[in-house]
């Protein structure tokens, strides 16, 4: 036998028992106990059921990464930046009024119908922040002037928190998810223009928290501010100046991080929302942490299946202490101009998050102006055949 066909073999053999043991093993996961600790318990849904390799994305950027033969990205400094805010004075968010108060004062704000300055201190290449709303973001990117679209790759992104959401569905629509685009995830506060003396704005407030340290001595953190792409060490550089943290990483590992976040700002806000009473997040961690963290869970098992993202061991301890100890007074809420991009985002059936989105719209009088997904029956959830029987040679199940 030539060693090219044992490696064949040895490779058939391994996707073989992966995909067995997807099929016919519960997954067993950390769960939150009365008393606050994290045991272990089997999991109900059948979300794991799907194959960790109906996916083929990690492995293409996985590739693309490889092609390029460099071992990190290169890395541009802070400076003069142009942040772009919407043209709509009504969908200007606070996150512009944050970036402009993280800066020294030497930034411009532009609309997207302005024009870009062909140099801005001593440089002719700059970080231009997006801080458009999501739901604005398809048509800004759908209308760039060729001047704006020659200046693409010094565009920075925003993703996390309530004012964020998910954007990754936009940018992949228009090409712009890879290694060299550079993306934020906010794990900032970002004060409302007039909350500080005398009128003025506050400056953000760093909203990571140490949990702990590892096995290694190593402090360990949860919610912190992450970036990645040709900007990263400038966005790095504007947060740590303020007392931010700020992880720089590559595009995959933010990816992941960013879906961790995503999944936190859903359930939370889902969760806490259905009640009688006004909730906040630290609310729900307390009295609400089973129902919390039976959506993590599922969510967590889809985003696996149908997004080939998952999410590092560890991610239902540091979600539910982001709530305990940043989530007080952080109201549960579900905006609809948020919808999707912040519940309506997750793939596979979902069946508890539409349960609970469907309940809010139908009897909480919530997310009126959109179309909240159906609850998937019953039937739609069946296992496949490979789950229930065995094949025989004449087809018969």
């Amino acid at each position: 036998m030539t060693g090219e066909k044992f490696l064949a073999i040895c490779v058939v053999a391994m996707v073989t028992i992966v995909h067995s043991f997807s099929f016919t093993n519960p997954a067993l996961h950390s769960y939150r106990s009365n008393n606050g600790s994290f045991e272990s318990r089997v999991s109900s849904s059948s979300a794991l059921g799907m194959a960790t390799w109906s996916n083929g994305q990690a492995i293409k950027e996985y590739q693309d990464f490889l092609s390029t033969g460099r071992s990190e990205l290169e890395k541009e400094d802070d400076g003069p930046s142009v942040i772009v805010q919407s043209s709509n004075p009504n969908n200007v968010p606070s996150l512009t009024d944050a970036i402009v108060g993280l800066g020294k004062g030497d930034d411009i704000v532009l609309n997207p119908s302005d024009s870009l300055p062909a140099t801005l201190g001593d440089r002719s290449s700059y970080p231009i922040y997006i801080a458009i709303p999501p739901y604005e973001l398809t048509d800004f990117i759908r209308n760039l002037n060729d001047e704006w679209k020659s200046r693409a790759e010094d565009f920075i992104f925003f993703s996390g928190g309530k004012l964020c959401g998910v954007v990754e569905p936009v940018l992949r629509e228009f090409g712009m998810c890879r290694d060299s685009m550079t993306q934020v995830l906010v794990g900032f506060s970002t004060p409302a223009p007039g909350t500080g003396l005398g009128g003025t704005t506050k400056k953000p407030e760093d909203l990571s928290c140490m949990i702990g340290n590892d096995s290694q001595g190593e402090e360990k953190w949860a919610g912190e501010s992450q970036s990645c792409g040709k900007w990263n060490a400038a966005v790095s550089s504007r947060l740590d100046d303020n007392g931010i943290r700020c992880k720089t990483v590559f595009y995959r590992e933010w990816r992941r991080a960013m879906w961790e976040r995503a999944v936190f700002d859903c359930v939370f806000n889902v969760v806490g929302s259905v009640r009688e009473e006004k909730t906040d997040h630290a609310d729900v961690a307390m009295f609400y942490d089973l129902e919390a963290s039976d959506m993590m869970w599922e969510l967590a098992n889809n985003l696996r299946g149908g997004l080939a993202v998952t999410l590092i061991y560890g991610f239902e301890d540091r979600l539910f202490s982001i709530a305990e100890m940043r989530g007080k007074d952080e109201i549960c809420e579900l905006p609809d101009n948020m919808f999707d991009y912040s519940q309506n985002i997750f793939p596979g059936k979902c069946r508890m998050l539409k349960e609970y989105l469907n309940y809010a719209k139908d009897k909480c009088g919530l997310l009126q102006g959109v179309n909240v997904p159906a609850v998937p029956s019953q039937l739609d959830e069946l296992p496949s055949k490979v789950r229930q029987g065995n094949l025989r040679a004449d087809g018969v199940i």
